[in-house]
């Protein structure tokens, strides 16, 4: 008997479409590589938690080298990338801020004239955003006039503290458009047995009361629940397809080396816009000779990140920059969309950081380091707690040259070619980080800020992988419709970053897991069209 849906990929977006399948009766099997990470296994509970985030729960794989992660050859990339292989995916060591595009940002050819517009609306996206907020639970504040009218969060916001407040009043006094951050973290028991954030900070080391969501503790246990199988350790390397190009399921390693086959009907591929697009272009086939509905050449093709410019302030007194959540205090979004008086198109967005540890003030990480040598000690004590940063996170334009292929040279451990990632920034996004920088140093100016520090371009910054599978109206010029489907694969559903049209300038993790959640309503919808197993 085959599956109704198999799912490769357990993360933000797979696990919200496995449990919506499920809940509608279907038969879903999901597949990831990692395992589950037992959230009382943080290492923000020890006292070497930053040197964990340094070395076995870096962000980027290459550095962490975990026995469930793939290696990227980022050889020729200008941002290095950033992702997790487990049960909840990328969610396991994220921020948790929790933005929604805004309805521009789903029509940037019709508006300025570059880029495509997305096949679907902003409204038509309302509704799963909403279904979304309800599970993930959200922390914030209605009556954001820069934003379209919504319900009501589910929780108050997280506690700007010292830094958020004295740069919120310094936004105030250059009249620039401010908010606080929605921020899937708990600011009051939430959830299935979570509690409230108690400010501890690294929460991207994982939150061991399950404050900060991820789909391991949001989704999953919904999802099981309904029905859900999961295999874990699962190295799928290949979707199968019949004679007509149609997916007839994945081959996959099992967590003991051994060849697997899982048949389905409809195979949906959770993988970010790294994986996913790996899986499909090793997906060869006579019908596909250069990978699973790679008909235009896109597969790959149009990678964006977000690339992020950064300005530190360090005050004269203790800013409290310790305490609180590290990067979901307070936005601005001032300088979002296109002004025709200003050298770029699109915008960015900034977005206030917290101070880091003691290790990562000393030695650096996103924040500049202190310098070795003789006032070492003394620059410290001027530094830490001091400071705060805005990140200039801009929107990155598509381009088909910024590309993810399979790497010539690299293999994960069982010899399956690895993501190779081709990027560089365009004139246009170097002339908005500029202007970032010099609004955010005005801001800081304003603020009060003894000493300002820029930096033009934040290199470990990959956390956002988006495009390589782009969505559009056009056969011939995208891979999936406005359905998530594969156009020359009609069985064949993206649920990930992969099918963003464009990038906007906003954390895309709300906006990911509502298309996930579209898409698996419009599978149960038309679940007689899609040849489900009987």
């Amino acid at each position: 008997m085959k599956d109704d849906v198999v799912i490769v990929g357990a993360g933000a977006s797979g696990a919200a479409a496995a449990w919506k399948l499920a809940s509608a009766g279907l038969r879903v099997t999901c597949l990831e590589q990692g395992g589950w990470v037992d959230p009382a296994d943080t290492p923000s509970l020890r006292p070497d938690w930053e040197i964990a985030r340094q070395t076995t729960h870096h962000p980027n794989p290459n550095v962490r080298q975990g026995p469930a992660d793939y290696p990227v050859d980022d050889s020729e990339a200008a941002i290095k990338p950033f992702l997790y292989n487990a049960v909840g995916g990328s969610t396991i060591l994220w921020g948790a801020h929790f933005p929604r595009f805004r309805p521009s940002d789903f029509r940037v050819r019709t508006l300025d004239g570059v880029a495509d517009d997305w096949p679907i609306s902003y409204e038509d996206l309302a509704p799963w955003y909403e279904e979304n907020d309800r599970i993930m639970g959200v922390a914030g504040l209605s009556g954001d006039p820069g934003n379209p009218p919504r319900g009501p969060r589910q929780m108050p916001p997280v506690p700007p503290g010292v830094a958020a407040t004295r740069m919120a009043r310094a936004f105030d006094r250059l009249g620039w458009h401010w908010w606080p951050c929605d921020v899937a973290i708990n600011t009051e028991s939430y959830g299935e047995g979570r509690g409230a954030c108690n400010n501890c900070g690294p929460c991207d080391l994982g939150c061991p009361q399950g404050a900060r969501s991820a789909t391991d503790v949001s989704y999953w246990p919904m999802a099981l629940r309904a029905g859900v199988r999961l295999i874990t350790g699962a190295r799928v390397f290949e979707v199968e397809t019949d004679a007509q190009g149609r997916a007839t399921g994945v081959a996959y390693l099992d967590a003991a080396g051994q060849v697997q086959r899982h048949r389905a009907a409809v195979v949906a591929l959770a993988a970010n816009g790294l994986g996913t697009a790996r899986l499909m272009l090793l997906s060869r086939s006579k019908r596909f000779p250069e990978g699973i509905a790679n008909d235009t050449g896109l597969v790959g093709r149009r990678l964006m990140h977000h690339p992020t410019g950064m300005v530190t302030g360090t005050f004269a007194d203790a800013v409290e920059g310790w305490r609180g959540p590290f990067a979901v205090s307070i936005l601005c979004q001032e300088f979002y969309e296109t002004d025709p008086t200003r050298d770029f198109v699109r915008g960015y967005q900034m977005q206030l950081i917290r101070s880091d540890g003691p290790v990562g003030t000393a030695v650096g990480g996103y924040l500049p380091r202190v310098p070795w040598g003789p006032g070492h000690h003394a620059r410290f004590r001027q530094v830490f707690g001091h400071t705060a940063s805005l990140t200039v996170t801009t929107e990155d334009l598509p381009r088909d040259d910024n590309r993810v292929t399979l790497s010539a040279t690299l293999t994960d451990a069982n010899g399956i070619p690895a993501p190779k990632m081709t990027y560089s920034l365009d004139d246009n996004t170097r002339r908005m980080i500029e202007h970032g920088i010099a609004r955010a140093t005005e801001a800081f100016t304003e603020a009060g800020a003894v000493d300002i520090t820029p930096q033009r371009l934040v290199a470990n910054a990959g956390f956002h992988l988006l495009g390589t599978a782009c969505m559009g109206a056009d056969p011939g010029a995208s891979v999936v419709d406005a359905r998530s489907r594969a156009h020359a694969v009609p069985n064949l559903v993206i649920l990930d970053g992969s099918v963003f049209t464009t990038a906007a300038a906003l954390n895309p993790t709300s906006t990911i897991q509502a298309l996930a959640l579209r898409a698996a309503d419009l599978l149960i919808r038309d679940r007689k069209g899609i040849e489900v197993a009987a």
